[in-house]
């Protein structure tokens, strides 16, 4: 999960970077180091929300799981219950 956001979000920033340094016409040279720039940081950006989503996924399945072994019922299950 934490690859397809980088993916998603680091180019994303790049064109957007492009279109705006063509939208202000900014010198070739400025507009690559900023869409660069922007591409990594926000790939980065991505690559941590991403882990941090699967990281939550992960916890929250294996607490379900755990759950259905021990024989408790989940605690959405008791609320839809009641």
């Amino acid at each position: 999960m934490a690859r397809i956001y980088a993916g998603i979000l680091g180019p994303l920033a790049f064109f957007t970077s492009l279109a705006r340094g063509a939208l202000h016409a900014w010198p070739t040279e400025k507009t690559l180091l900023i869409a660069w720039t922007t591409m990594l940081g926000f790939a980065a950006l991505g690559w941590i929300t991403g882990w941090v989503a699967e990281r939550i996924i992960e916890e929250e399945v294996r607490g379900q799981i755990a759950a259905e072994l021990a024989g408790a019922t989940p605690a959405a299950e008791t609320r839809k219950a009641a």
